[in-house]
């Protein structure tokens, strides 16, 4: 039978991939057989050890270095992302949260910093999310195709106490989303984004092993009562980029265990 997420024929870049979700995106996608990963991170070692793993299980893949707040740091990736592979047909802008060297002022309640703090939330769930699209749309216009998926967050939907540049942010995010699907649909590029909540990375593990009382008071607010895996995401995001939802434009998809049913 026919592979429906099938990415043949397909080359895909991913931002943010050197770990967690974005690294689990990469691979599922090598492993429904794309011609090649451009797997992406702030720091190249994390990108190219996804890019070896990726190798060693026989995919295809290079890794970049890019910070996607920086529109020229993103148009020389996409530079040499041609060079390689002639072309990027599937863009998931994965990186987010604070940037890739976020301090501890980030964490400060957002009156009591300004606008250089706010910058880094912004600059990476925002600015990157429209730099990184913006150096994949020609090419897709060009071939007359291309799938786009932005990973964003229930903070956007349901608001969270401490996060509301992150919050407004990803807002912004799935606004944009949306008027590109509608503005390239006639090019037969396909935009979406996957909202995701709270993540079973180690650094949150870790926090809630050492808080058991606070972890049960976090779950207790999830329908499906444990954190969500990075597989969970990249599940849907496959899917989003295959032929499979090839009619499916401007949607925000939850990946979330329930947390909140907002639309």
């Amino acid at each position: 039978m026919e592979d429906i997420l099938s990415m043949k024929g397909k080359v895909a870049l991913v931002t943010g991939a050197g770990q967690n979700v974005g690294r689990e995106i990469a691979r599922f996608m090598a492993a429904h057989g794309a011609d090649g990963i451009v797997v992406n991170d702030y720091v190249l070692e994390r990108a190219q050890t996804v890019a070896d793993e990726i190798n060693a299980e026989g995919g295809k893949a290079i890794a970049l270095q890019a910070d996607v707040s920086s529109h020229a740091s993103v148009m020389a990736m996409y530079a040499k992302a041609f060079a390689h592979y002639g072309r990027v047909d599937v863009l998931v802008n994965n990186a987010g949260n604070a940037g890739a060297n976020p301090d501890e002022a980030v964490r400060k309640p957002f009156y009591e910093t300004g606008p250089e703090v706010w910058k880094a939330w912004i600059g990476v769930n925002f600015d990157g999310v429209i730099n990184c699209t913006a150096g994949a749309l020609p090419g897709m216009i060009e071939r007359k195709g291309g799938k786009i998926v932005t990973i964003i967050s229930d903070a956007s939907r349901f608001g969270d106490a401490g996060l509301e540049v992150y919050a407004g942010a990803k807002a912004g995010a799935a606004g944009f989303m949306r008027s590109v699907a509608r503005g390239m649909g006639r090019h037969n590029i396909n935009a979406n984004s996957v909202v995701i909540a709270a993540m079973g990375t180690p650094m949150i593990e870790e926090r809630m092993a050492a808080d058991p009382e606070r972890a049960k008071r976090i779950l207790e607010k999830y329908i499906i009562r444990r954190l969500g895996k990075p597989s969970d995401v990249a599940a849907m995001v496959l899917f989003l980029c295959s032929g499979a939802s090839d009619y499916i434009t401007g949607q925000v998809y939850p990946v979330n265990g329930g947390f909140t049913f907002a639309l």
